[in-house]
């Protein structure tokens, strides 16, 4: 399995859920999740030292993103990462994880990141499948009061 995708933040029921009807769409997380290891397993076999295919990478990339309205790609000892995850935690948002440094292949998932993104470095922050930066600008956007406002505009185009 992928352990390094996560859940984070506030339980589904936070005031944050309540007040504004966000949709947490565990059914669709926990699929993605049994699908990726079982791709993995299928393509790593007994061995740690296969690569997966970029496209593969890239693919899991793209379907995580679009399932989830908030996604870090993060590093655990990363210190801006760390930045990213606190500023969806001080508006109370929960955020899908991915640990690059905690993730067979994660250097291949990072290199395809760069493919996508054009950025290098980690954390590379997603709201509602739109890369908004890294750490800092995360941070930004939490103090300047715009990134709940993003947050929310997940459960908006999911209505439509």
């Amino acid at each position: 399995m992928w352990p390094v995708l996560s859940r984070c933040g506030t339980s589904a029921t936070g005031s944050l859920r309540k007040q504004n009807n966000l949709k947490l769409n565990e059914s669709t997380f926990c699929h993605l999740l049994n699908r990726f290891s079982t791709l993995l397993a299928t393509k790593m076999g007994s061995s740690s030292t296969k690569e997966i295919p970029e496209t593969e990478a890239t693919d899991m990339i793209k379907n995580t993103i679009a399932e989830n309205c908030v996604v870090i790609f993060s590093k655990t000892s990363c210190p801006y990462c760390v930045m990213a995850k606190d500023a969806f935690r001080n508006i109370d948002v929960q955020y899908t994880a991915v640990e690059l440094d905690e993730v067979e292949n994660g250097s291949q998932i990072q290199a395809a990141l760069h493919q996508l993104s054009g950025i290098r470095t980690v954390p590379q922050v997603y709201v509602n499948g739109k890369c908004i930066g890294g750490g800092t600008d995360t941070r930004n956007l939490e103090r300047e009061g715009k990134l709940l406002k993003l947050v929310q505009e997940c459960n908006i185009s999911a209505a439509t």
